[in-house]
């Protein structure tokens, strides 16, 4: 494999920069991420290489851009459209409805 997660030991991405008393999570939702990750995978569907697949396909720019919750919520979200739990449209529309509530 040679795409845009596999970084290791490339160089040009600056130093890795370490918070002091970084806390688990920054935000809120990363903690129900975690829940939602592990509530999948528990549920069966997803193993561990489908769990990292999507991840693996994401546009390089997003997953630059991306942080590791964001990550793990694009492939939750493709692994449950995947398995037909919900469909683009529904995830599509979701994220629609959350940025109008973050404008207001």
């Amino acid at each position: 494999m040679n795409g845009i997660h596999d970084v290791g030991g490339k160089h040009g991405f600056g130093p890795v920069l370490v918070e002091q008393n970084e806390p688990y999570f920054h935000e809120e939702w990363e903690g129900r991420m975690l829940s939602m990750m592990i509530a999948c995978f528990a549920a069966g569907i997803y193993n561990v290489d489908q769990f990292r697949h999507p991840i693996e396909k994401m546009d390089p720019r997003h997953y630059l851009m991306s942080s590791y919750y964001e990550k793990w919520l694009c492939t939750v979200e493709q692994n449950c459209i995947d398995a037909g739990i919900v469909t683009r449209e529904e995830v599509d529309a979701r994220h629609a409805q959350l940025m109008k509530g973050k404008a207001a």
